[in-house]
C-alpha cells in the first residue's frame, strides 16, 4: 500500500489536497482536505443584520450573486417580508447569469483542457481537441470569454458589478429598469443564445433542452449538434468511458432553486439514483459531523452550532465539515437539480449508470446552460414595468431562521439566529461542503472520497488524468468551503 499526495489542484477555486491509499494500482481509500480556514462565520457573530448582505458575498468571487440571495432568503424569513415579483424575476435573471457563466467556464476553462494533456495523444480525436481546448491556446477562448462577458453585461444591468454587488434585497432588486434596459437585458440574452446556438451546441436550445434519453444524445452528438462542443464532449466521454468514471454515493439533493412568483423554477428535493424514486427533501435532517474536521465539537444541527478551528484535533484532516442528511453524504449540483426536477434525459443517464457519474455531472451542467438561457428570457419578458421592483423589508425578528439557494454547485443554505436585530450566530453549509466533504463519525465518506474509490489509477499514480476528471466533474469551489 502506497500513499499519494495530490495538491494543489491547478484550475481549482481556492486550496484542495486529496490523499490516495493506492495498493496495486488501485485507490482503496480517499482522503480529500480544505486546508484552507476562512472564518466568515465567526466575523458575522455580534453585527447588524443587515451586514450579512455586504460581508457573506465576500466569501467568493464567483458565486457571490449566491451567497447574497442565501443572506436575502435568510433576511425575508426574519421579517416575514413577501418580495416584489418584478424583483423575483431580476434576481434570477442575475443568479441565473452568474450560474450560466459558473457552467461556462466550467466546461472551457477548467474541465476539457484535460483531454489536450499528452496522455491521451495518441487517441483519435485529440488533435481537434487540444487545438479547441488546449489550456490558455485553444481557439474556443477567442468566442468564449466575450459571450461570458456579455452575459455579464445582464448583472451588471441588473446589480450594477460583479461579484460582490449589493443590489438584492429580502423583498426585491434597489434599481427598477426602465424599456430602453429591458429592451437592452433581452438583446444580451439574445446574444448568448447565438453564441450557444453557434458554438457550444451548433443546434437551436429548442433542441438541446427537448433531449430525453441517452440514445437521443448520442443521436444529437452525430447528427443536429454534431459541429458544436457539446457534441465534442460526447464524442470523448463515449470513448474514454465517463459514464463508468467517478460513481457517486447515490443520493441527488436540491434545495430548490429561482425562487419567483409561482414558486421555484426547480424544486427542493431528492433523487436517488439506485431506486430511480424522488421525494421531498427533509431540510431539519440537515447535520454537520465535525469528527475528521479541525474543529471543535459543536452541535450538529447548523441551527445552533459554533465553527471554531481546532488544529490539534486527533483525527481531523480537513477544515470542512462532513454535512450529511439523515446520516446519509449526498451529492449536490446540477446533476442534482436536473433529477430532482425530473428532466427525462438527466433521469435516463442515471438510470443506465446506476449512478452519477464524469459524464452526468457535466452533461447536465451543459444541459443546464440550455435551460436557464432560455428561461431568463422568459422571466425578462414578463417583467412588468409599471409595478414595484422591491417592497418593504421587515426587521429581523428574534430567533432561529434559514435560507436555501442553488449555486452553481448545488445546495447552498445559511441558518442565523438574530437577538435584538443583530446576529447571535451564523452557520453557512456550502455545495463543495456537501461534495468534497471529510468522512464522519461513522467512517462513512464524503462524495469525492467515494468516486475516487476503487479508481484504476496503474503506475500513473498521482499523474493519473482519471483523478482530474472526477475531482473536476464535482467543480470544487474550496473558498467558499469552511467557514
Amino acid at each position: 500500500m502506497s500513499r499519494i499526495v495530490i495538491g494543489p489542484f491547478n484550475r481549482v477555486e481556492g486550496d484542495l489536497e486529496v490523499t490516495l491509499d493506492v495498493d496495486a494500482g488501485t485507490v482503496r481509500q480517499a482522503y480529500v482536505s480544505a486546508p484552507l480556514y476562512r472564518g466568515f462565520e465567526q466575523i458575522l457573530i455580534g453585527r447588524p443584520a443587515e451586514d450579512a448582505l455586504a460581508i457573506a458575498p465576500r466569501i467568493c468571487g464567483i458565486c457571490s450573486v449566491s451567497q447574497s440571495l442565501a443572506v436575502a432568503a435568510v433576511l425575508r424569513a426574519a421579517g416575514n417580508a413577501r418580495a416584489a415579483p418584478n424583483g423575483l424575476l431580476l434576481t434570477n435573471i442575475a443568479h441565473a447569469a452568474e450560474n450560466i457563466a459558473d457552467h461556462l467556464t466550467h466546461f472551457y476553462v477548467f474541465f476539457m483542457p484535460d483531454f489536450a494533456r499528452e496522455a491521451y495523444a495518441r487517441r483519435p480525436w485529440f488533435e481537434s481537441v487540444e487545438r479547441r481546448f488546449k489550456a490558455t491556446r485553444g481557439t474556443n477562448l477567442r468566442e468564449t470569454l466575450p459571450a461570458r462577458a456579455g452575459l455579464l453585461q445582464a448583472m451588471g444591468l441588473i446589480a450594477g458589478k460583479w461579484p460582490h454587488s449589493l443590489a438584492f434585497r429580502p423583498a426585491g432588486v434597489t434599481r427598477a429598469i426602465e424599456l430602453g434596459e429591458q429592451m437592452r437585458l433581452l438583446a444580451l440574452l439574445a446574444a448568448f443564445r447565438d453564441f450557444l446556438e453557434k458554438t457550444l451546441f451548433a443546434a437551436p436550445l429548442e433542441a438541446v433542452i427537448a433531449l430525453e434519453t441517452g440514445d437521443a444524445l448520442e443521436n444529437f452528438a452525430e447528427g443536429q449538434g454534431a459541429a458544436g462542443d457539446f457534441a465534442a464532449f460526447l464524442r470523448v466521454a463515449r470513448e474514454v468511458r465517463l459514464d463508468q468514471l467517478g460513481r457517486g454515493p447515490g443520493l441527488l439533493m436540491s434545495s430548490g432553486a429561482y425562487l419567483g412568483p409561482n414558486g421555484h423554477q426547480f424544486p427542493s428535493g431528492l433523487y436517488d439514483s439506485a431506486a430511480g424514486a424522488a421525494g421531498p427533501l427533509p431540510f431539519d435532517a440537515i447535520r454537520e459531523d465535525v469528527s475528521h474536521a479541525w474543529m471543535r465539537d459543536s452541535a450538529a444541527e447548523p441551527a445552533n452550532a459554533e465553527t471554531i478551528p481546532d488544529v490539534s484535533r486527533e483525527g481531523a484532516y480537513s477544515f470542512a465539515k462532513a454535512p450529511r442528511l439523515a446520516g446519509r453524504a449526498v451529492e449536490v449540483g446540477a446533476l442534482a437539480r436536473q433529477a430532482v426536477a425530473g428532466h427525462p434525459l438527466i433521469r435516463d443517464l442515471l438510470t443506465r449508470a446506476g449512478a452519477s457519474s464524469v459524464f452526468s455531472r457535466v452533461a447536465a451542467r451543459l444541459l443546464e446552460i440550455a435551460i436557464l438561457t432560455q428561461t431568463a428570457e422568459n422571466w425578462a419578458r414578463d417583467l412588468r414595468l409599471a409595478e414595484p421592483f422591491c417592497a418593504q423589508d421587515g426587521p429581523a425578528r428574534d430567533g432561529p431562521v434559514t435560507g436555501f439557494v442553488e449555486a452553481a454547485r448545488g445546495a447552498l443554505g445559511h441558518w442565523a439566529t438574530f437577538r435584538d436585530g443583530h446576529i447571535l450566530r451564523y452557520q453557512i453549509v456550502a455545495p463543495t461542503t456537501w461534495n468534497f466533504s471529510p468522512r464522519d463519525a461513522n467512517g462513512a465518506p464524503g462524495p469525492l472520497e467515494f468516486a475516487l474509490r476503487g479508481l484504476e489509477v496503474g503506475d500513473e499514480g498521482a499523474s493519473s488524468v482519471a483523478v482530474q476528471h472526477i475531482v473536476r466533474s464535482f467543480d470544487p469551489c474550496m473558498v467558499c468551503t469552511a467557514h
